[in-house]
């Protein structure tokens, strides 16, 4: 298992030293956040390769963080003399893991345990060549062409293809990629099904069959061609069936989904195919699954498929899972959770076990807006969640979503969301009833997550009613008759008892209303103070 990744200076991470879980890991961020390249930086320090294809065929000068590069010339510019910028990526085995070979103390923080080191350095041997470049008229771009990449293990002995103990399943959800109708990733986990002696049997037949093929049906074409060209050229011209490595059957055989060829199968089919191959394939196979983003091309009931084979499946490997599905956040577990945000990284150690087991059972509950929002406010019901998006656009004469304010709907009385918000330090303000209970009493028994100025509690007046409803008619002392047509209440009912009995409807007609009108106090405070943060 993989203990801790160290990364500097590659794409977004000007430095992360991440510690990960046994099992599954969960990377969640908003777009840009990180996390494709954290996966990308796992499999390319375990396969030494990316896209199938060695490091160094892929080396480029975008590989190394923006900022750094940028720094780097402005020095060069002022006349300082600066190293070139340097990519390392280091990954640490559990002490006693496999393969002990590549146990050693030659990492960055002098630990004593199995591990690879990826670095992307200058080569001393260019030092001419890079000195006239950094000396030229050139542009800020670094000269990766006289770079070198260094692949080692901790024990400090290079490697020169991947260890066999840390076999890697990639599958990525968001594309296919493919390579003659399947990619890379796919084709190597079907082979992995067929053992040694299978292939070598396989490899024989299969040259005998090209072998009768040229013999038989090419045979009477090739006559032909002997004869019609044997005054032009004294040499016999024929075809034949290709007898050359690169026409090996792993390159000719196609994997099939019900018959059907698999580039021919649905995306989401495809998808599915490639998750269960990986999950499947036996621990001494693959020690890593990446998976990324599998919700995309699955419709609901195949993506909760998808998670149970994952939950029952990935057992004794690590797995990492780069998701936007609240779903799929939520099944696995908060606990295996790590939020990304612009290179930097959150964990969910604080979370009590009770919370993490509410949000599992919440399997449609859109956690992620909570995990991701830049400034939150949690109501109780669709209701509050009208009134308070009207309120805060008659106020400021825009949505809160323009002003990035996502308004989540989740009941507050166990409170399991202001818990998330405090573990995260995320701001948010809570609005809520007051239940026939003071103020003070609900944010009581909430203070553990509070904190001033960053995540509030707004709770109604007690004497202004113990709901939305009253709440809105005490706002609106004089509007009794304005209010009954917003709502539709009829002339000989209650405006208070028909709004409270018509909640959702009452509250979407006063949302929908060309008419606005006077809100609570408490719905005030909290639009200044997410204002404010």
């Amino acid at each position: 298992m993989i203990q801790r990744i160290h990364i500097q200076n590659y794409r977004i991470f000007k430095k992360l030293n991440l510690e990960l879980q046994d099992g599954l890991n969960i990377i969640v961020g908003n777009n840009e956040a990180g996390k494709s390249t954290l996966l990308e930086a796992i499999s390319l320090v375990l396969n030494g390769s990316l896209n199938g294809r060695w490091i160094g065929d892929e080396l480029n000068p975008y590989w190394f963080n923006i900022d750094i590069v940028k720094e780097y010339f402005e020095a060069i510019k002022s006349g300082d003399k600066v190293p070139l910028p340097t990519i390392l990526i280091e990954l640490y085995f559990s002490k006693y893991d496999q393969p002990q070979r590549l146990r050693g103390k030659n990492n960055l923080f002098r630990e004593d345990c199995p591990g690879i080191i990826l670095s992307i350095k200058p080569n001393p041997e260019y030092i001419d060549q890079i000195k006239t470049y950094i000396e030229s008229d050139h542009p800020p771009v670094l000269p990766t062409e006289y770079y070198q990449i260094v692949w080692r293990g901790f024990d400090g002995t290079p490697l020169n293809r991947r260890p066999l103990e840390l076999r890697t399943s990639v599958i990525d959800g968001r594309t296919i990629r493919s390579t003659r109708g399947i990619d890379i990733q796919t084709r190597q986990m079907l082979s992995d099904y067929i053992d040694e002696k299978e292939s070598v049997d396989l490899s024989v037949a299969y040259r005998q069959v090209r072998h009768k093929l040229t013999e038989t049906m090419l045979g009477k074409v090739n006559e032909r061609i002997r004869e019609e060209t044997k005054m032009i050229y004294n040499h016999d011209l024929g075809l034949q069936m290709d007898q050359s490595s690169s026409a090996s059957w792993e390159a000719n055989i196609v994997p099939h989904v019900d018959s059907v060829p698999f580039a021919m199968a649905g995306q989401g089919q495809q998808v599915l195919m490639k998750i269960a191959l990986a999950l499947k394939l036996s621990e001494d196979k693959s020690n890593f699954v990446i998976i990324e983003e599998p919700e995309n091309h699955l419709s609901h009931t195949s993506l909760t498929g998808v998670v149970n084979l994952i939950e029952t499946l990935s057992s004794g490997r690590q797995t990492f899972i780069a998701t936007h599905s609240s779903y799929v956040l939520n099944r696995l577990g908060l606990d295996r959770l790590i939020l990304l945000h612009k290179g930097e990284k959150a964990k969910f150690d604080d979370l009590s076990q009770d919370t993490i087991d509410y949000f599992k059972k919440q399997s449609g509950y859109d956690t992620l807006r909570l995990v991701l929002a830049r400034k939150l406010v949690i109501v109780e019901g669709p209701s509050d969640e009208m009134l308070f998006n009207r309120a805060y656009y008659d106020i400021t004469r825009r949505d809160p979503i323009d002003d990035e304010i996502d308004v989540i709907t989740q009941g507050t009385r166990n409170r399991r969301a202001l818990e998330l918000c405090h573990v995260l330090n995320r701001s948010v303000a809570v609005l809520r009833d007051t239940d026939k209970q003071t103020p003070e009493y609900w944010k009581e028994k909430a203070k553990e997550y509070l904190k001033d100025g960053i995540r509030e509690m707004f709770v109604g007046s007690k004497e202004c009613g113990d709901t939305l409803e009253p709440q809105i008619v005490y706002a609106n002392p004089n509007r009794e008759k304005d209010l009954k047509e917003i709502v539709g209440c009829p002339d000989d009912e209650d405006l208070c008892d028909f709004m409270t009995s018509n909640k959702t409807e009452s509250a979407w007609r006063i949302a929908s209303s060309e008419i606005s009108i006077d809100y609570p106090q408490y719905f005030l405070d909290a639009i200044e103070f997410i204002q404010n943060l």
